[in-house]
């Protein structure tokens, strides 16, 4: 083993490879003489560069005003300073060994702005952060960053006119323009800081318009106005304004209600009158007034003036697209002007909402005649009652079956999408179809919920019936042969493997012939034998049923089995001369005739046992002739 003497340094720049002799001896033997050639590569050490590891210290200047945890110097070899001779800084660690600065240094080197940003009101800031990297092999260098944070170049909010001074008639009306102030900077809002009460003003808090809420009378108001950065709220400017109320010779009129805001219904006739204005001027000269429309056409086309009296010129219906479109909300503008003067007019908002009412009941559809098989599953769909209603939302419906669901009508009903469903068993045998009445009951057509309407519809239902299968077994006809257990013990048999129709009930096994004792036995579909003490080979012809299908439909297939039965000992007489006896195999033929007439069980094993029988004589009888 070679090392590396304690206290060794190498440098692949003065020294880049060196070669060892070693010498080795076994007792015994001559001593061999081999070279070893270790060569000295660059390492990959942390060294920082000039301007990081520098007394003083990296220089980097930010301003005031940079967004709080913005990167703002990577220990890296990048453009910015940082490391040299290391390309992966993820196996580099970083550390701050100085904590008094509200920088924050992060573990793959970027140094970030503080969490809530530096003081923009104060003068030039410097911070410095002393770093010490190391690699996982424990090399180190450390260097320093001096952080000049500068004053906000971005321009402070101010306001050019810090005093007006505004005049208004008193003919001004709700919600409009009374003046606008200004102020430069950079992403300015606006905002009133007095009067908190009354607030006979408001202001827009991006343009800096300044708007009445009521009508002003008589009044001065002292207004203190605040300009922001939204950015930077602590950078704002404050302007005063001064509003007085200017009387004229002639004031437009005067009318109640000032806004109109009401609810009808679409049933309204065309002609009702919805409001009769009481308008006066300063004159008192009623008749001077006139009065007019302005709005949308899409709207104020369902309104009418007659005098003062606003009323319903066409048809308000809810259930029209048009009012959809309009989100049931009609707008409009009464201009009451004084003597035909435009600028002595008064005007008069108007919103009237269209509510609905329940004007139609549902509708059945043509033709609810569905079929389905008498084989479908539970929760299988027989079809979909589609009902209409004319009323907005139009088809809004409920649906629910008369009756419910039971064995009498084994049918459900979803109550949103009216899809019919199969919940019970069906038989074409015993109903071959079904009438079932379902209730449609509109929904949300009216704002009293009590005014629902309903309509009754029969909807067929139709059995298609599905033929039943015979079971089949595979195969009809088997010869067994098996040695007895000891007595009293349970010898398997076999396995019948039959198969109804796909959609049929479980198959179930019944023995109906040729079990003499009850020595066989039916677990399922396996067929055991129950062991005696019989000393004699015996052979069983066991008829077996098996029926498949459900309720009437219930059909039978018969199985044969020829079960030949050794016990499981027999007893050998005394005797000086031995015989030889050779079996000869009984030859089975059994017949199966399928025709419309089913004999009953009885005639069946009765015919089997005799065939049996005669075939087993003339097997004797040939055998005696041979």
């Amino acid at each position: 083993q070679v090392t590396l003497r304690a206290g060794a340094e190498l440098d692949a720049r003065q020294v880049n490879q060196y070669t060892l002799i070693l010498r080795a001896a076994c007792p015994g033997e001559d001593e061999v003489e081999g070279r070893l050639f270790v060569r000295v590569t660059t390492g990959q050490v942390p060294r920082c560069d000039a301007p990081f590891a520098s007394a003083e210290g990296d220089v980097v200047q930010v301003l005031a005003d940079v967004a709080p945890r913005t990167p703002l110097y990577a220990v890296l070899p990048q453009p910015l300073g940082g490391l040299t001779g290391f390309s992966s800084p993820s196996f580099l660690q970083f550390r701050l060994r100085n904590h008094n600065t509200p920088l924050t240094l992060t573990r793959r080197g970027l140094v970030l702005a503080p969490d809530n940003g530096f003081d923009p009101s104060r003068d030039t800031q410097t911070f410095r952060l002393e770093i010490e990297v190391m690699d996982r092999h424990g090399h180190n260098c450390s260097g320093a960053v001096r952080m000049e944070v500068l004053p906000s170049r971005r321009p402070r909010v101010t306001f050019p006119e810090p005093h007006r001074a505004v005049t208004v008639t008193e003919s001004i009306g709700p919600w409009e323009v009374v003046t606008q102030v200004h102020a430069r900077g950079d992403n300015v809002r606006y905002a009133i800081l007095a009067p908190v009460a009354p607030a006979l003003f408001t202001i827009d808090e991006v343009t800096g318009e300044i708007r009445s809420t009521r009508r002003l009378e008589g009044i001065r108001a002292h207004l203190l106005i605040r300009a922001y950065n939204a950015l930077h709220p602590d950078d704002h400017a404050t302007a005063t304004v001064n509003v007085t109320m200017q009387g004229t010779d002639r004031q437009a009129p005067r009318c109640v209600p000032a806004i109109f805001v009401s609810q009808v219904p679409e049933t309204v006739s065309p002609g009702s009158t919805l409001v009769t204005l009481r308008c006066t001027d300063s004159t008192s000269t009623d008749g001077c007034l006139h009065y007019a429309l302005e709005g949308p056409p899409s709207s104020y086309s369902h309104f009418c003036m007659e005098g003062p009296r606003l009323k319903v010129n066409t048809t308000l219906d809810y259930d029209s697209e048009a009012m959809a479109a309009l989100g049931f909300q009609l707008t409009a503008t009464i201009v009451v002007t004084v003597g035909g003067q435009p600028l002595q007019s008064t005007r008069v908002p108007v919103l009237v909402t269209v509510t609905p009412v329940n004007e139609f009941r549902p509708a059945c559809p043509n033709g609810a005649t569905f079929t389905v098989p008498e084989t479908a599953a539970f929760g299988s769909i027989v079809g979909r009652v589609a009902g209409t209603d004319r009323d907005y939302p139009p088809d809004s419906l409920e649906y629910s079956l008369e009756g419910g669901s039971g064995p009498a009508q084994p049918f459900s009903i979803d109550g949103r999408t009216g899809e019919i469903r199969v919940v019970g068993p069906l038989d074409s045998q015993q109903q071959k179809s079904y009438r079932l009445v379902v209730r449609l009951t509109d929904t949300h057509n009216d704002l009293d919920l009590r005014k629902r309407q309903s309509r009754l519809c029969d909807v067929s239902v139709r059995l298609q019936a599905v033929p039943d299968q015979l079971p089949v077994c595979i195969p009809e006809v088997q010869e067994l042969r098996i040695t007895a257990g000891s007595p009293g013990s349970r010898q398997p048999v076999t396995r019948l493997v039959c198969h109804g129709s796909p959609d049929s009930t479980t198959l179930t096994y019944t023995i109906v012939g040729g079990n003499e004792d009850g020595r066989f036995r039916l677990e399922g579909n396996s067929l055991v034998y129950l062991s005696n003490d019989r000393a004699e080979p015996h052979t069983f012809v066991l008829l077996v049923e098996v029926w498949g299908g459900s309720g009437a439909r219930r059909r039978s297939s018969t199985v044969a089995l020829v079960v030949h039965v050794t016990p499981w000992s027999t007893p050998v007489p005394p005797s000086t001369s031995t015989q030889h006896t050779t079996l000869q195999k009984e030859p089975l033929v059994v017949t199966q005739t399928e025709a419309v007439w089913h004999p009953p069980a009885w005639f069946v094993a009765v015919l089997t046992i005799s065939g049996a029988l005669l075939l087993a004589t003339v097997g004797c009888v040939a055998r005696n002739l041979l």
